[in-house]
């Protein structure tokens, strides 16, 4: 079964680097737009699908790196992409500053609180705080990003960028899932009273998956702010946090495979039902409602894993043989 499945990604992985060749220019731009979603929702994931955190202001953590590298590269000529560590340490540290007195909250306390921070940050850029963020107008004349004096210019272009920073996401991700740290994110989010009389500090711990959610969608609005070379605020809207929230749900939250699925589905369905524009909405509703009767845990759930006292993964007790 692991032999096919890396076949099958394998394969996948090649279709999609050889698809800018043999796409125009306006699907290879609807991929980039999948992959930086697919990126956003997978930082969501951290917070959402392995802390069980009802996290639904998101965009404003994008929203902080991508005005952190509108601000730094139009007033200073700070090159792009040396700027996706600094906003993505930006959004750390206003997710810091947000989640800490919030972070005990639970449920749809936490959802509304959270719903009430992306608000506050869009009406703040609205009204130009400091006279930084060009209200309503928005920052004008971001610089594309330069690679080894190579403009990064094309939606080809962008396309090899943003799903190379999507790879690397899945990597670092799929790390952390298996790690001490994710394992405790789980244990945290299955039941929190028993990570508490375990000896986990699970305060500490959602936090720490709240900044580390947030770091990564600040880096992404660098790579946003560089392709779009414009930004505004109608561009962090609460919207933007629906559909990031449904991507992480629909998909398969806490599943990093079925993310992925997910943003192919929420962002490149409608693009491709274009034409129906008048109806694609009503058809997305409609979806989103059966999914929820009938695949509440999402398109692709994860699968239980099982641990050994040392901290290994095992394949879980037969139930037949149990």
């Amino acid at each position: 079964m692991t032999g096919r499945r890396n076949i099958a990604l394998a394969a996948a992985a090649a279709v999609m680097a050889v698809s800018p060749f043999f796409l125009d220019a306006y699907w290879v731009d609807v991929l980039n737009n999948i992959g930086l979603y697919a990126i956003l929702a997978l930082s969501l994931n951290l917070i959402l699908g392995y802390a069980g955190l009802f996290h639904m202001g998101h965009a404003a953590f994008y929203a902080v790196g991508a005005y952190t590298t509108a601000i730094l590269n139009t007033r200073y000529g700070i090159p792009v992409l040396w700027l996706m560590p600094v906003s993505g340490l930006f959004a750390g540290l206003f997710a810091l500053i947000v989640a800490r007195p919030i972070i005990r909250l639970r449920g749809d306390y936490l959802l509304i609180v959270t719903i009430g921070v992306v608000e506050i940050v869009r009406i703040t850029l609205v009204n130009d705080i400091f006279g930084l963020t060009g209200g309503s107008n928005g920052i004008f004349g971001i610089s594309r990003p330069t690679l080894f004096g190579y403009v990064i210019r094309r939606p080809s272009d962008f396309f090899f960028l943003i799903w190379f920073f999507l790879a690397v996401t899945v990597f670092l991700f799929v790390r952390i899932e298996r790690s001490r740290f994710g394992r405790a994110l789980k244990f945290i989010k299955a039941d929190e009273v028993a990570a508490e009389g375990s000896g986990i500090n699970t305060g500490a711990y959602k936090l720490a998956a709240f900044v580390l959610g947030a770091v990564w969608a600040g880096m992404a609005g660098t790579v946003f702010a560089a392709k779009m070379t414009i930004i505004a605020p109608e561009s962090f809207n609460f919207w933007e946090s629906v559909i990031l929230f449904s991507i992480v749900i629909l998909g398969g939250s806490g599943n990093i495979a079925g993310v992925i699925l997910g943003a192919f589905l929420i962002v490149g369905l409608p693009e491709i039902f274009r034409d129906l524009s008048s109806a694609r909405m009503l058809f997305f509703g409609a979806a989103m409602v059966l999914m929820m009767i009938f695949r509440n845990e999402g398109l692709l759930p994860p699968k239980p894993v099982v641990y050994d006292l040392a901290g290994d993964a095992v394949p879980p007790p037969d139930k037949e043989a149990a």
